[in-house]
């Protein structure tokens, strides 16, 4: 039988490649668009088998399906549509299109749970039977014919991810196949779905999952099991939000004996034991939790909930004991109003200033030998108890927190061995992904494996902004002086600049960029960027204002320009550590706490960074970097409460469902740099050999991916042919290969994803009638690599003129002698304005062109010539905000006005 199979996940993959060993024909697959140039496992099974794939964003618009769609899925000739894990809307044209129609799996036993979160629901409502089933899909919500059902019995303790494992997949594909083999049989049958016992719940989220204490123990323990891993049932408790993981109802020969734990709505306190925390229904019946997550993100055991900071307390020998009461003489001294001072004693609260702290850091260096202690170990510990603490932990040699445990990959590579972490960095420290979960980053050069990347979930993302807020408004960061907050970022930068062949060789390895381009721009900016900003740390000013006086008083106005708190920064794949330092440089040098999502295909550079930003002293908090994908990781950052502000490059589709994001959750800032199709306009009396090299810079910069490359070159018709032979004259020079290579000048792209997209685009402007004058394949070669591509002969109306590559394409259109006016209305013709350039010798053209081109950066005889003082960003759908130069500051500032009267 010809079927289509549409859905996603490994789910999908293993119901398709089942249904391929029945002997049964996949004419085409139907899954989910590509996240952060990751292909999802069924598309990527496929696509190895050589099936048709087809990665639809959407499949209508404004109500009506697409005729493209209809067209490409038509052409297959399914008999029947298999939707395994489907999470699209599927139109009915598409649905009943097959002569047997289209059957679709759902996890519950229908007409019981219909929705998004029915095995959620399954184990909240406490059922003792679940299972699958797999229907005849219609245009209702889980409502068409029944066709196959398996139940399973429900145990006591199975949470949403056991069931799943144990039942719902394995026999769920046995299901699909079973299905199909009953369709291809002509046994298949079509029961209607009975509304007796039918039931529809909403989609499980956080702010949904709050526990009701006035219920049962039975209810309470199936409500934390049924959101067990995502969302998580909470409450408050202990003055913080507390989330329960791992409930039992099995508490036999357990004594409620421990720590009380004041929970309020229930009706006793929780009790901590030492096998967890006891929780009590109001039937007075026990349950127990085994683990809870705090509201910074930390996941301990529940039996450790009230084992705080004393725990870890050292105990003082007698010598270091008597080096503490010296230095309670020091306090002493320092804090003459206080009587006694106690461990509690807060050294800030009791009347010290900055220049105390210089006193205290001085007095303890000359009792203690020359210790090294520096005036941030006061502001990170300003009770005498913890002072002391970090004190001895000194002395002892045991304060190497800043010196964290890193499990490097190793590579021997450009003569170097690289040393690369690749765990998340949350709080200062490198760690695993929640159920350490990982996924590999590809050597563009040759397509293989680098090595495996911790992928970040949404709790690490809660994690991660925890510490974030903590750092924004606990620690020292907030605490330092704006000009030892710029010491902090200059010392960055001369890391930076001492790891710089390091950091070079890892954009060529994981990005595939030219390495000598790579010293020069990805890294070489990224250093630059650190420093400027660096030097603006202490010149963020604001400013007094005249108003109406309050007569016969009078009134003092001014302003005050403040961090915003926690941003999230998302970074795209094309200069992995240059747009990572071009937004995180203004972002710290205005104050903020940062969380950063790298690209997926891209990570090494910018956790190669966060190592050296603890060997600069950054505090613990103020920079987490979480690798993973944009669906989850950006989408957390775009809708989590306690993120204020959102800088983002990438594409405009993206953009434009952040900022519906940043809109929807807590209206936070947004900053977008979005897509381009810069135009460059070339007139005849030009320098034409200037022209053709700022041309092919303008375009093979970087492999084409450059977000200000020019998309498209209009060149005056009287000099057309011979700039056309020149450039190809020039093309012809470039060495493709190895970017290691010294004497590579064009390296592979920086994906796979994104080289099937450039030979599609080229294949189209082919189609569409355009001339490709040279290049427009793979090269044979392993790796990614595509050849540098020319096109003449192209139509405004055309693909090509119209949609960016961000690759390696030159698009080359003609205009008419002397049309100076109507060059100008088609290079503004498009939804695009971040860049655009000109080349002439008339200063007054190239002004007047200047004024007319709607692009935020206008390049006048040259290309590319980026710096960081200069304001970067685009018009219209190129986005809006600016990186680099005095203005980026304004971006992660805001402006408060405070007025006196007197």
């Amino acid at each position: 039988m010809k079927i289509a199979v549409i859905g996603q996940s490994l789910f999908g993959q293993e119901v398709y490649s089942h249904l391929r060993e029945e002997g049964h024909e996949v004419v085409g697959v139907f899954t989910v668009p590509d996240k952060d140039g990751k292909a999802d496992p069924l598309g990527l099974k496929a696509e190895k088998d050589g099936v048709p794939v087809f990665k639809f964003p959407r499949w209508r618009a404004k109500g009506q399906v697409l005729p493209d769609v209809v067209a490409k899925y038509q052409a297959l000739g399914a008999e029947l549509n298999v939707l395994p894990f489907c999470s699209q809307f599927i139109p009915m044209e598409i649905i009943g299109a097959p002569r047997h129609g289209s059957i679709i799996y759902h996890p519950s036993l229908l007409p019981r749970h219909r929705g998004a979160s029915a095995i959620h629901w399954t184990l909240i409502h406490g059922d003792k039977k679940g299972g699958f089933t797999i229907f005849w899909a219609d245009d209702g919500l889980d409502t068409g014919d029944l066709l196959l059902q398996k139940e399973c019995e429900i145990l006591p303790d199975d949470t949403v991810t056991t069931l799943y494992n144990r039942f719902l997949f394995p026999e769920g594909v046995k299901g699909m196949v079973q299905a199909v083999r009953l369709i291809a049989e002509g046994k298949a049958p079509r029961l209607p779905q009975p509304e007796d016992g039918a039931t529809y719940e909403g989609i499980q989220k956080k702010e949904t999952a709050r526990i009701n204490w006035d219920q049962p123990a039975e209810a309470i323990h199936n409500w934390i099991r049924g959101n067990d891993k995502v969302p998580g049932a909470w409450t408050e408790a202990g003055g913080q939000k507390l989330t329960f993981f791992n409930s039992t109802l099995n508490t036999a020969g357990l004594a409620p004996e421990g720590e009380d734990l004041p929970i309020p709505g229930a009706r006793r306190p929780g009790v901590v034991t030492k096998a967890g925390l006891i929780l009590f229904g109001n039937d007075d019946r026990m349950l127990l939790v085994k683990n809870v997550q705090l509201e910074d993100g930390r996941m301990i055991p529940a039996s450790h909930f009230f084992k705080g900071a004393d725990s870890s307390a050292l105990e003082l020998t007698e010598e270091e004991l008597v080096t503490a009461e010296a230095v309670r003489g020091a306090w002493k001294r320092i804090l003459p109003s206080i009587l006694e001072v106690e461990d509690s004693t807060d050294f800030f609260k009791s009347g010290a200033a900055s220049v105390d702290v210089v006193r205290l850091v001085e007095e303890v260096k000359d009792l203690c030998d020359g210790l090294e202690l520096e005036n941030e170990d006061v502001y990170m510990a300003t009770t005498f108890g913890d002072f002391i603490q970090l004190l001895v932990r000194k002395l002892r040699g045991d304060d190497k927190e800043g010196e964290c445990v890193i499990d490097y990959v190793e590579k021997a590579v450009n003569k170097l061995t690289l040393r690369m972490p690749h765990q998340l960095f949350i709080g200062g420290a490198f760690v695993d992904a929640e159920g350490a979960k990982t996924y590999e980053t590809i050597n563009p050069t040759d397509g293989s494996v680098i090595c495996q990347v911790s992928l970040a979930q949404v709790s690490d993302v809660d994690k991660a902004v925890a510490a974030a807020k903590d750092a924004f408004e606990n620690g020292l960061w907030g605490k330092i002086s704006a000009r030892d907050r710029g010491c902090l970022l200059y010392r960055l930068a001369e890391l930076m600049e001492q790891h710089q062949e390091e950091l070079a060789t890892i954009e060529a390895l994981d990005a595939g960029a030219v390495y000598t381009l790579a010293l020069k721009t990805h890294v070489g900016m990224s250093i630059q960027t650190f420093r400027y900003f660096a030097g603006w740390c202490d010149k963020i000013q604001g400013s007094t204002i005249p108003i109406n006086q309050a007569r016969p008083n009078r009134n003092l106005t001014l302003t005050k320009r403040e961090p915003i708190g926690v941003c999230g920064i998302v970074i795209p794949w094309n200069y992995p550590l240059m747009m990572l330092s071009w937004k995180t440089a203004a972002c710290l040098a205005a104050g903020n706490t940062v969380v950063i999502k790298p690209a997926q295909v891209t990570p090494l550079t910018a956790l190669k960074f966060a190592e050296l930003t603890l060997k600069a002293g950054i505090p613990k908090g103020v920079i987490n970097i979480l690798p993973g994908s944009g669906s989850l990781v950006g989408q957390r950052l775009s809708d989590h409460p306690d993120v204020r502000k959102i800088g983002f490059t990438g594409s405009t589709e993206v953009g434009k469902h952040i900022m519906k994001s940043c809109a929807v959750s807590n209206v936070k800032k947004v900053s977008l740099e979005l897509g381009g199709k810069s135009p460059l306009v070339i007139f005849a009396d030009c320098d034409l050999s200037k022209a053709v090299q700022m041309g092919m810079s303008s375009v093979f910069f970087n492999k084409g991916e450059n977000c200000i490359a020019a998309g498209r070159l209009f060149v005056e018709d009287s000099i057309h042919d011979q700039f056309v032979q020149k450039v190809v004259e020039e093309v012809r020079k470039m060495k493709i290969g190895d970017p290691l290579d010294r004497g590579t000048s064009h390296g592979p792209q920086n994906h796979q994803a994104h080289l099937r997209k450039l030979v599609e685009y080229c294949q189209r402007g082919v189609e569409e009638g355009a001339t490709l004058v040279c290049g427009g394949k793979q090269v044979p070669r392993p790796g990614f690599f595509f050849e540098p591509t020319v096109f003449t002969d192209v139509q405004d109306h055309m693909f090509i003129a119209r949609e960016e590559s961000f690759g390696p394409v030159m698009v080359i259109s003609r205009f008419a002698n002397g049309d100076v006016d109507t060059v100008l209305t088609r290079a503004n013709a498009t939804e695009f304005g971040l860049a655009s350039g000109v080349f002439t010798r008339d200063v007054s053209k190239a002004l007047y062109v200047s004024d007319k081109l709607e692009a935020g950066t206008v390049f006048i005889n040259t290309y590319n010539k980026t710096d960081v003082a200069a304001p970067f960003g685009g018009f219209k759908q190129s986005g809006f905000g600016k990186d680099l130069g005095e203005a980026a500051l304004s971006e992660y500032l805001r402006v408060k006005t405070v007025t006196f009267e007197y």
